[in-house]
């Protein structure tokens, strides 16, 4: 699936990715993967999980997962099924019991706050439930609230420039970037490689996420590693392996 303002577009089944991506290739052009179960009709943990490691047999860089976390037999599923990382989101207000809980067992540096936010009345609001309802913080306090959890990262993701291309928001967060005293992915919107250097070359900014480029671009993720490294980002200049003629 692909989202585009929140709202579901499919792209294929899992045959449809297996047979359209080379994820092993994939892998020399991105420093992450990030995957998150949107399912807005239930979510079936065992059916994700065996997903989620059949996606990334072959996929050599950290993988985040994410979508319905809501327990630490859940989170201990994700790990178990090759998660590097989870991200979290609705539970950051509706169980912050359970997010330190999750912090102490895997560290920090294994939790992911995801942030979904758009504009209200001209005011920026944080919103969880697939961003179906607000969060009841001032958008600068919660920013604060979510890091006193104790999560390492924050995955902040723009609900108005989901899926649309048209780049991020960095008018709206720009602002508020320096708040931020862990590391920040930002998301929603990138549709071109001008678009992840823009946001790359501001200091707030730790890390881009697409997915337009991912599903419908062709070559766009190593031609837009190609882009941003020319443009002076620092970024690990990663060679696919040769393949070894096996002996008859």
């Amino acid at each position: 699936m692909l989202s585009r303002n929140f709202r579901l577009q499919k792209v294929g089944n899992l045959d449809w990715i297996e047979n359209n991506y080379n994820f092993e290739n994939i892998a020399f052009s991105i420093d992450e993967l990030i995957i998150l179960n949107v399912n807005r009709n239930g979510r079936n943990l065992i059916e994700f999980s065996k997903t989620i490691a059949k996606l990334i047999s072959n996929v050599f860089v950290p993988v985040a997962v994410g979508g319905g976390v809501t327990s630490m037999e859940y989170a201990k599923t994700l790990f178990m099924s090759g998660a590097d990382k989870i991200i979290i989101n609705s539970i950051l207000t509706e169980n912050p019991y359970l997010v330190k809980e999750l912090v102490r067992e895997y560290g920090s540096q294994s939790v992911i706050a995801s942030i979904d936010y758009n504009i209200d009345k001209k005011e920026i609001l944080a919103y969880r439930n697939n961003g179906i309802n607000p969060i009841n913080y001032n958008f600068t306090d919660y920013i604060t609230y979510i890091q006193k959890l104790g999560v390492g990262e924050v995955y902040l993701n723009s609900i108005q420039k989901d899926g649309t291309g048209q780049g991020y928001s960095m008018d709206i967060i720009g602002p508020y970037l320096n708040l931020f005293k862990v590391p920040v992915i930002l998301a929603g919107g990138a549709g071109n490689s001008k678009h992840l250097i823009e946001a790359s070359h501001n200091p707030g900014v730790d890390a881009v996420a697409t997915a337009n480029l991912f599903n419908f671009i062709g070559q766009a993720l190593p031609n837009s590693r190609r882009d941003m490294q020319e443009e002076g980002i620092h970024m690990a200049n990663f060679l696919p392996l040769k393949k070894v003629k096996q002996p008859v």
